[in-house]
């Protein structure tokens, strides 16, 4: 149990050390308009409080992956902390932050639109279709997920079918009406039941018979499976998730002054690990391996949602802890097709100030998300979980870009970007839906690939930086 509390203790005091010198590096202009204001149409540009904004990233970036991903990174053992508590601090809540803030100076741009500016006009097109795969394979994954808690929660007397319409008919209408009219009001009721309901878990593990395990850098597995670099893949929302990066820019359009933006940005991040870290500790202690590996396998970590909490919290405190694993992914399911349709609208320059505009990209978003709720939940998450870390490197490397041109120090995001990099290249050449090759012939090739990222990377960036010089000569 002294691990799971160091843990917390660390991502707690990390906010007040690392993610203030990462805010007085990207130094925050007190007085700079930001988009709320400059850009308010009453849809996606409207100014909202601090906390208000901030809650609603919490509930944007967190989705099932820090309930999901730390139950099914439990089976490697307490090495699962560290990477939730190294993950997020030096990368997970940088990249967010980073991401956050530098739409914000780029008049509340998307991913694809900042890839395009920093990383040059093919990465716009490329990153563009990563964000929106990303994006439609997550709006899927969080109907099914909350679907099939509800489903057990209601002891299957609401047929499933019904279920996942009635969480289709809600995403739709987030989608298309303005921000505040369902999401800015709604979020704070959903906030709730999640804070109750995960803390109820967390107490209730700490005062139980149950021990929580101590950190050990022994591969637990049954399936032995490879740390490196399975886990990165297994937990993203709880350590580093390139979902986030779809998410921040959406509140970076409500954000009232850039100096809120460690609350928000890096200081949601923060409490989304202490989430996962809760999840882990109590799919760790509960369970051993073999016993969780079986839960999962058998239908998805819903089951096992269900079984901690009406293990610790009875009948129930056990029912508002599902209640709150089931309002984790609803929002972020929804704000996943809404940043997708901004997305798509900036791409294609479709003002979306008229609802019917909105509808024209919002409905085949629909279509298509129906029919990928038919494909198997364990396959869907793979994809998406290579499809997610894949973006948060292209994010990192905007930040570093962005960092670079600045005269900051880029360091602090270049080291999550070459790691996450490298895991990524590994994970895509040594995995079946990828190109299945040995492990250790992934590992080289894909430390190749990497060096060649970072060579083209200061190619780039020293083009960039030459550029800035002489349209600064031109304006002088």
């Amino acid at each position: 149990m002294i691990t799971f509390f160091v843990s917390i203790i660390i991502l707690v005091i990390a906010y007040f050390t690392y993610g203030k010198f990462i805010e007085k590096m990207f130094d925050p202009a007190e007085t700079r308009k930001t988009p709320a204001y400059a850009n308010q149409d009453g849809v996606d540009f409207v100014p909202m409080n601090k906390h208000k904004n901030a809650l609603i990233q919490l509930l944007n970036i967190a989705g099932t992956g820090p309930i999901f991903g730390p139950i099914m990174g439990a089976l490697y053992g307490p090495v699962a902390f560290l990477w939730i508590v190294i993950g997020s601090i030096f990368a997970g809540a940088v990249h967010d932050y980073l991401t956050g803030m530098i739409s914000i100076r780029n008049k509340g741009a998307h991913i694809p639109e900042l890839a395009g500016k920093f990383l040059g006009a093919a990465s716009r097109h490329i990153v563009n279709v990563f964000a929106l795969l990303l994006l439609l394979l997550v709006g899927t994954v969080f109907v099914t997920t909350p679907a099939s808690l509800l489903a057990i929660l209601l002891d299957g007397k609401v047929a499933l079918g019904i279920i996942i319409a009635v969480i289709f008919a809600y995403y739709f209408l987030s989608t298309i009406l303005p921000i505040d009219k369902i999401i800015g009001r709604m979020y704070p009721y959903f906030g709730a039941i999640l804070l109750i309901g995960t803390l109820g878990v967390g107490v209730a593990l700490v005062f139980s018979n149950y021990k929580i395990p101590e950190l050990n850098l022994t591969n637990m597995h049954p399936a032995d499976l490879p740390i490196f670099p399975m886990l990165f893949f297994t937990i993203t929302c709880g350590a580093l998730s390139g979902f986030h990066a779809t998410q921040s820019p959406i509140i970076s359009r409500t954000v009232q002054k850039e100096s809120q933006g460690r609350y928000i940005f890096y200081g949601m991040m923060i409490a989304e690990a202490i989430i996962a870290m809760i999840w882990a500790a109590a799919s760790m202690s509960i369970f051993d391996g073999q016993t969780l590996s079986g839960i999962i396998n058998s239908g998805t970590p819903s089951a096992v949602v269900n079984e901690v909490s009406m293990t610790l919290l009875g009948a129930v405190g056990g029912t508002i802890a599902v209640l709150g694993a089931i309002v984790l992914p609803i929002t972020s399911g929804d704000t996943a097709f809404r940043a997708a349709r901004s997305i798509i609208a900036d791409y294609i320059k479709l003002d979306q100030q008229k609802v019917m505009k909105r509808l024209i990209i919002a409905v085949p978003l629909f279509a298509i998300s129906v029919l990928l709720t038919q494909i198997d939940f364990n396959l869907l998450w793979r994809y998406f979980s290579w499809a997610n870390q894949a973006t948060a490197a292209i994010a990192l490397w905007i930040g570093t870009m962005y960092l670079y041109i600045q005269g900051k120090n880029y360091l602090v995001s270049m080291a999550p970007a070459i790691f996450i990099t490298y895991m990524v290249f590994v994970y895509i050449l040594n995995q079946k839906i990828g190109f299945n090759l040995d492990l250790n012939i992934s590992f080289i090739i894909g430390f190749v690939l990497t060096i060649i990222i970072v060579a083209m990377f200061y190619a780039k960036a020293r083009k960039n930086r030459e550029e800035d010089v002489e349209t600064a000569v031109a304006v002088d």
